[in-house]
């Protein structure tokens, strides 16, 4: 058995305490003995604060702990401590990492850049059709789109990280097992199919909740250099995205169709206060000095995935026509 792995799990089962406590705890052991023979009393001392918000006891932590590392390795499903060399460095540098990332798939090199794309679930068309050309020709350049897998922005961004090449990363707000929303399982396992990663903090069996999703935003900015905005209304989840990118020091820039669109009210706002307005990826790629993304395929050209590609207005207004029906079966 992984001894450091499921210490981890003993770290992120105990209940009632925040995410720089279960870091203090992770610093403090390296051996799942040094931690499993402790009571509650014991752990409360170590961080200097009362428990006093869940009843629990250190037996039943140390259940869930080993049902949860065993489940995780019946599924194959990857994880990384955070006291791990292959941990992705710059979301270790957040206020708040994670201690254990779970995945699926295969991660970028921790050399590598990454850029995040996100944006509405109930995008225009024009901001349907720039996040998969952005996506697209960022791939192509080499560099993994890094989204939420949400309907809307965050689902063309990955299509067009698969037609570019690199998979990239879709981060959940669940269990790597319980894909959400289920319209996007195939995407996400073409995501797997090109290379690309499915990653998340929660242990396999979470299921998706409304809270996970502003805390998995933070890993999407934490994970990248900087984050694009494509298009984002007023109270647009993507607006919470975009302030973890700033809070870390991160690149972040709006799409000029999200800007230009009646439903960007949001993007206008991060505009007014100094986020740069793209056009289009070749701007982003000469900021970090990345050599341009080739020409797009033209229709009927093979395209990543081996299946002919229709880019530009036709497949952005096909796929514009997908969303709106899931998003009227899903409502």
């Amino acid at each position: 058995m992984d001894t450091r792995g499921l210490l981890d799990f003993i770290i992120i089962a105990i209940p009632g305490i925040s995410l720089r406590d279960r870091l203090f705890l992770c610093e403090k052991f390296d051996l799942e003995e040094e931690i499993s023979i402790l009571s509650r009393e014991d752990i409360e001392k170590i961080l200097r604060k009362p428990l006093n918000r869940y009843a629990f006891s250190m037996e039943g932590v140390l259940r869930q702990a080993e049902a949860d590392y065993r489940r995780t390795l019946r599924q194959g499903i990857g994880f990384i401590s955070w006291a791990d060399a292959e941990y992705p460095p710059l979301l270790r540098e957040i206020s708040d990492p994670p201690v254990l990332l779970f995945f699926r798939g295969s991660l970028p090199p921790r050399d590598r850049a990454l850029a995040a794309v996100v944006g509405t679930r109930k995008p225009s068309g024009r901001g349907t059709r720039a996040a998969y050309e952005f996506a697209r020709d960022l791939g192509r350049a080499g560099i993994p789109v890094v989204s939420g897998l949400a309907l809307g922005i965050d689902a063309m961004a990955h299509r067009g990280s698969v037609d570019g090449g690199p998979g990239g990363i879709a981060v959940l707000g669940s269990g790597i097992d319980m894909v959400y929303p289920a319209s996007n399982r195939v995407l996400a396992g073409k995501i797997l199919e090109r290379g690309g990663a499915l990653l998340s903090e929660y242990v396999p069996g979470t299921i998706p909740a409304r809270w996970r999703f502003p805390a998995r935003n933070r890993i999407i900015a934490g994970l990248c250099r900087g984050t694009l905005i494509v298009e984002a209304g007023e109270h647009s989840g993507a607006l919470i995205t975009a302030q973890f990118a700033l809070d870390e020091g991160r690149d972040l820039w709006v799409a000029r169709a999200g800007f230009d669109s009646p439903l960007g009210g949001g993007t206008r706002r991060l505009a007014s206060d100094g986020a740069p307005v793209l056009e289009n990826a070749a701007e982003l790629l000469a900021e970090w000095r990345y050599a341009p993304a080739a020409r797009p395929l033209l229709r009927g050209e093979p395209c990543s995935t081996g299946e002919p590609c229709s880019t530009g207005e036709a497949l952005a207004f096909s796929l514009m026509e997908d969303i709106l029906r899931i998003q009227k079966t899903e409502t």
